[in-house]
């Protein structure tokens, strides 16, 4: 399983340091892969075995981007691994799909793991099925589906930060479609707690998941850690 924390915009570099040291002894008792993606100010090389990922960079090595980093950046640290596509990135932060398609291809050039995120608003969810499908299919476009070192991460939008959840059933038919699309590992992301991960985490073509402000807890995160564990020891 890969069981994977987006901090977003939370933790200091200081308090990030002291989630990783507290992580890192659970991880040493777990075969999972874990991820980590923490705020852009506290990406560092932390001695670990937690893979620490970037949430966010411009496809470039370095240059005239007020605001962004770039490749120098990051391998600066060591890190190879980010996320693109995150629907924040999209609806707040405005990214089209030709500029994520742009920044995919960059990294992939650079042989980054990626893991790619697709997702649909509410509005969308409530129509048809088709429709749905549509919109999620459409966050493909420029995308290498059979890239080696890809993930792809399924977020409904309307179940980030909210509490919300689709069913089990649900969530097993949009991975069932969309394993249709990538053989790549298919993570849930949306509203993952303590107490819903191990069911998720059931669910055919389930390969983990991302999780979002409940994982700003070591302790939490490292209990899905644990129960990824324990699922696959069963």
């Amino acid at each position: 399983m890969i069981i994977a924390a987006n901090l977003k915009t939370n933790l200091t570099r200081k308090a990030t340091h002291k989630y990783m040291q507290e992580l890192d002894s659970c991880v040493q008792k777990s075969s999972q892969e874990v991820i980590v993606f923490p705020a852009i100010s506290s990406l560092d090389a932390y001695k670990t075995d937690i893979t620490v990922g970037a949430q966010n960079a411009y496809p470039v090595e370095k240059g005239a981007f007020t605001g962004e980093i770039g490749l120098e950046h990051l391998t600066e640290f060591g890190i190879k691994t980010i996320l693109i596509g995150h629907s924040e990135r999209r609806h707040i932060l405005g990214e089209s799909q030709e500029f994520i398609a742009e920044k995919f291809h960059y990294f992939k050039e650079q042989g980054f793991r990626i893991i790619y995120c697709v997702g649909e608003p509410l509005a969308v969810r409530e129509s048809s099925k088709e429709e749905m499908l549509a919109y999620l299919y459409q966050q493909y476009e420029g995308i290498d589906t059979q890239y080696e070192n890809l993930i792809i991460a399924y977020e409904p939008v309307w179940a980030i930060g909210t509490g919300k959840i689709p069913t089990l059933e649900d969530i097993a038919d949009i991975h069932s479609e969309l394993k249709k699309k990538s053989s790549a590992p298919l993570l849930y992301g949306g509203s993952v707690k303590v107490n819903n991960v191990k069911d998720i985490l059931q669910v055919e073509n389930v390969d983990g998941v991302l999780v979002g402000s409940a994982a700003l807890y070591a302790d939490h995160f490292c209990s899905m850690i644990q129960a990824a564990e324990e699922l696959e020891k069963n």
